[in-house]
């Protein structure tokens, strides 16, 4: 069974049909992608399933459970994150706390012990920390804990938002452009990143991209999609020699580039 299936998913603003009826299916411990161009529909995709957007029509399901009218801290707790393409750090909170964050939706402790400092609180607390460390360490920055989110390098900060992500202890990680500003050097160590999550943590990545160097080195299957609609999926070479493809996505990205 797959571990998220959409289905007929459709959503519209207005007149405006942003998603039409887009189907696919991400299996267990797979990497996957999903691209096209400006304003195909991507990050609106994303938007439904973590429960931003309400559907127009159709069905998202995940681990056979449907996400339909799914608050987003439920969606998290059940084991999806995700990363925005924009940044949205704590910058006043320091890196540590910024991944600490991450584990609100897996804590229990609630106001009263937190005022009397209770002895499970203060396990569950410690526990926080171990987490977030960890995190960190994975991710590559653990010296970087104590400053704070907003004096860090932008590389490093996109660090923190995926170690953030890591700490909610996800089934599923939905990454929305990752390597958005990154450098060459910087790209090459998200690519061996998003490997090691899944090989190493055992968890699956649906991610948002616009570079397709990244892209096409990292992934095991590609959805396309142009105007909200599917118009192509297969594995790289089959994406890569798709004609709707060239025409729709990759053909446009050369023409402005040659601008």
């Amino acid at each position: 069974m797959a571990l998220l299936e959409i289905k007929d998913l459709t959503l519209r603003f207005g007149g405006l049909c942003a998603v039409n009826g887009l189907s696919l299916e991400i299996e267990e411990n797979s990497i996957r992608s999903l691209i096209g161009p400006n304003g195909a529909g991507k990050t609106c995709v994303f938007n439904c399933l973590t429960g931003f957007y309400k559907p127009s029509s159709g069905d998202m399901l995940f681990q056979g459970k449907s996400l339909l009218n799914t608050k987003p801290h439920i969606i998290t707790y059940g084991g999806m994150a995700r990363t925005f393409q924009n940044l949205r750090l704590f910058k006043q909170l320091s890196v540590m706390e910024n991944v600490m964050s991450g584990m609100h939706c897996r804590t229990s402790a609630g106001f009263s012990a937190a005022v009397f400092r209770t002895k499970g609180q203060q396990a569950e607390e410690r526990r926080i920390r171990e987490v977030a460390e960890e995190c960190l360490d994975f991710v590559g920055i653990p010296d970087k804990k104590h400053y704070m989110a907003k004096n860090l390098p932008y590389g490093d900060q996109r660090r923190v938002e995926w170690a953030r992500a890591l700490a909610t202890q996800p089934k599923l990680l939905l990454l929305d452009e990752p390597a958005a500003g990154l450098n060459k050097e910087e790209k090459a160590r998200l690519i061996d990143l998003i490997a090691r999550i899944r090989d190493e943590r055992k968890i699956t990545i649906f991610l948002i991209e616009h570079d397709m160097g990244l892209v096409m080195k990292i992934s095991e299957k590609i959805f396309v999609i142009d105007y909200g609609i599917k118009i192509a999926e297969g594995s790289v070479k089959e994406v890569q020699d798709n004609p709707r493809v060239v025409e729709a996505y990759l053909g446009k990205e050369e023409q402005e580039d040659a601008v």
